[in-house]
């Protein structure tokens, strides 16, 4: 009950709302942090309205609730950047699709960040010829609704950059091999959805940069696989999942905001980048970081057809199957990993009760 009630303190006080959570060097209370959003969004529209502060754009971001959406309009909030989220409900900073649609970019749209998509491993729904159209539909027809609206843009609302998020599902799923982000298409479901997704992103026209990120499993805290599995864990009932000797690709979900900002304000990316930390590891070897992390065993496996049987064989793949990718355009384009090996993410998202790392440096 009190990780649930701390867990909730902290949803609202990691609002995407929230650009700046403590002066430098200042240690605060959550409930003292938790007032400064209201504070910080305060003195932020006074620096507009005062015309003092000059923003270097506006970003429009689709997915921008979610878990990685959050950190990534945080993280552009945070370098100055006006973040319009787009969603489905309309309010103060968001607009919906239909206002897209009808109405356009907003003016003065320095770039559009697509993250929409369905939750392929949401645990709640069946792998049904039905679920499998919506995660296909929710990313395709997004994407595509984005590049028209790109297309058709006039000068004034006319972004310069389009970053889409794919997934390194494109890649066959292999123990052994290697790939890079010249590595061949796979044959599977997930590989052609990849694939489709990523060719609807290219068509922005002329004039646009597009960069398209290739993500590994996105690990953090606040979302993702690390918050399902952080109480078994936590209780030291965490184990591998399937053999563990799989592959496990991965990126932090700070280091995955910051690409995506690096790919923004970088004229010279353009194209395909793996958006994976560069140390490879196995299943079995995050887990080791993981629990060794918080201190805790992990000796409770959960087999492959435990996988099978809750996500369906062909959606379980992602998880008791994986592929060896490298970052190598990512790193030649000036990259820096903020958590390039597994044992320093772990240290970053282990601790309990968790204090997000940018919020007390």
């Amino acid at each position: 009950m009190f990780y649930k009630v701390w867990e909730s303190i902290q949803n609202s006080y990691y609002s995407p709302h929230n650009i700046n959570y403590a002066p430098t060097g200042k240690s605060i209370s959550v409930f003292r942090r938790a007032f400064s959003i209201f504070q910080l969004r305060a003195e932020e529209e006074e620096k507009v309205e005062s015309n003092k502060f000059e923003r270097p754009g506006k970003i429009v971001v689709s997915g921008g609730s979610g878990f990685v959406g959050q950190e990534v309009s945080r993280v552009l909030r945070k370098s100055g950047y006006e973040v319009i989220i787009l969603s489905r409900s309309s309010g103060q900073y968001r607009m919906t699709w239909d206002n897209l649609s009808a109405d356009g970019l907003p003016e003065g749209t320095k770039a559009v960040v697509n993250l929409a998509g369905q939750n392929v491993l949401d645990p709640l729904r069946r792998w049904s010829p039905e679920f499998k159209e919506l995660c296909r539909s929710s990313r395709i027809e997004a994407t595509k609704t984005l590049a028209t609206a790109i297309r058709g843009a006039p000068s004034s609302c006319k972004p310069s950059v389009f970053v889409s998020v794919s997934g390194v599902g494109y890649y066959a799923p292999h123990p052994t091999k290697q790939y890079d982000e010249s590595g061949p298409q796979g044959t599977d479901w997930l590989a052609e959805l990849a694939s489709e997704w990523e060719q609807e992103a290219k068509n922005c026209g002329e004039g646009v940069r597009v960069i398209i990120l290739r993500p590994g499993v996105v690990l953090g805290r606040s979302g993702g696989m690390i918050q399902q599995i952080f109480p078994p864990f936590f209780l030291g009932l965490g184990g591998r999942m399937g053999e563990g000797t799989q592959p496990l690709p991965w990126i932090h979900v700070k280091d995955l905001s910051g690409l995506v900002k690096h790919s923004v304000e970088n004229e010279n990316v353009e194209g395909i980048y793996n958006a994976v930390a560069p140390q490879q590891v196995t299943n079995q070897e995050f887990v080791n970081a993981f629990a060794g992390a918080m201190g805790r065993p992990a000796f409770f496996p959960l087999p492959e057809f435990v996988w099978n049987f809750v996500f369906g064989e062909e959606r379980a793949a992602m998880i008791t199957k994986g592929q060896l990718v490298v970052p190598k355009r990512t790193l030649e384009s000036g990259f820096k990993f903020r958590f390039p090996t597994i044992q320093e993410a772990a240290q970053e998202f282990s601790t309990f009760p968790y204090m997000d790392s940018d919020m007390i440096n």
